[in-house]
């Protein structure tokens, strides 16, 4: 559906037609102004109605209504195609989840389409129309203010997932140990989450670079300074990413090796114990065995020796194995 159409001219909001194809026409014949379409997820027939009278292309217009893209840069003859993947830290259940924006830019209009809920746009219009000096620069400014809130909201999130981060590495490295299953699955769904942080954010370092770069149609030159900072923002972000991820392979790789070594503690307990009770068992068994001419059968104390050696012996290996730390 469309959430928004307004005309903007010298940075401010004017009146213009309802209907955004007379909109665009007025915009067109200023000169001077440009319409600014916001849609959510709209359906092929709403769609249809906005491509047909921007002259988007086609492959474009598939791209935004199937969602599900990488983001990525596009030059079309009449319009410039952006897509972007904003991402959303989930507090309650610390997970992170992805929608999916796009921008087209073209002749005094641009055209936003957003999937999901994780990119709301009435915070960047409303600053925009709070900042004309800013948005008199055109549909490039759209891009720049778009681009630039997604790629704050990645280093927001990252952030988020640090102090998670820290809070797993406490877990994982306590002396009296957590759960080793629940652990090993809390690290290997964090990774998954900066995964999809990765997907989100890695892609869009290509296109951010071309703009802050080369010269690319339907932005203006003198921006290219804003889209830099943008994509130094986005370097500081992927570089948080590649951080978290090698830690989490450390916290991972130091469980593994937690459990490695409580594993041989709990074996070394365990022969221990079993040596104790081997000593006492085979002493019986030899005085198991029925045989008539055997030591110390007929005596009468003969009974409380063995006892007493048994004991002494189980005693021994008891602090043989304490001193060596096995018990």
């Amino acid at each position: 559906m469309i959430v928004d159409c307004a005309i903007y001219r010298e940075g401010r909001r004017i009146e213009g037609p309802s209907d955004f194809s007379d909109a665009l026409a007025k915009a067109r014949a200023t000169g001077d102004a440009f319409l600014w379409i916001g849609l959510h997820e709209p359906t092929e027939k709403e769609f249809d109605l906005v491509s047909s009278e921007f002259g988007l292309h086609p492959l474009a217009v598939e791209d935004a209504l199937t969602a599900h893209q990488r983001p990525k840069l596009e030059v079309y003859d009449d319009s410039l195609f952006v897509v972007l993947k904003p991402v959303v830290y989930e507090e309650k259940e610390d997970t992170v989840t992805t929608g999916e924006l796009m921008v087209f830019l073209g002749d005094s209009f641009v055209v936003t389409v957003r999937h999901g809920e994780g990119a709301p746009l009435a915070a960047v219009r409303n600053r925009l129309e709070s900042e004309p000096e800013v948005l008199k620069h055109g549909p490039t400014s759209v891009l720049y203010a778009v681009s630039d809130a997604v790629v704050d909201h990645y280093i927001d999130v990252a952030a988020e997932l640090q102090v998670d981060l820290e809070e797993l590495e406490t877990d994982v490295f306590e002396p009296s140990g957590s759960d080793a299953r629940n652990t090993a699955a809390r690290i290997y769904n964090f990774k998954r989450q900066v995964l999809e942080f990765r997907r989100a954010a890695g892609p869009l370092a290509g296109p951010m670079e071309r703009l802050a770069g080369a010269k690319v149609p339907f932005v203006e030159d003198h921006s290219q300074p804003f889209f830099r900072d943008v994509a130094d923002h986005l370097t500081r972000a992927n570089e948080y990413v590649e951080e978290l991820d090698r830690l989490l392979s450390d916290a991972l790789a130091a469980h593994l090796a937690q459990m490695g070594v409580r594993q041989n503690d709990d074996m070394r307990k365990i022969s221990a114990w079993a040596a104790m009770a081997a000593v006492p068992t085979m002493v019986a068994g030899i005085y198991g065995m029925n045989f008539e001419h055997m030591p110390e059968l007929t005596q009468p104390w003969g009974y409380p020796v063995v006892l007493l050696v048994m004991a002494g012996a189980v005693f021994g290996l008891y602090r043989l194995f304490k001193r060596r730390g096995w018990l």
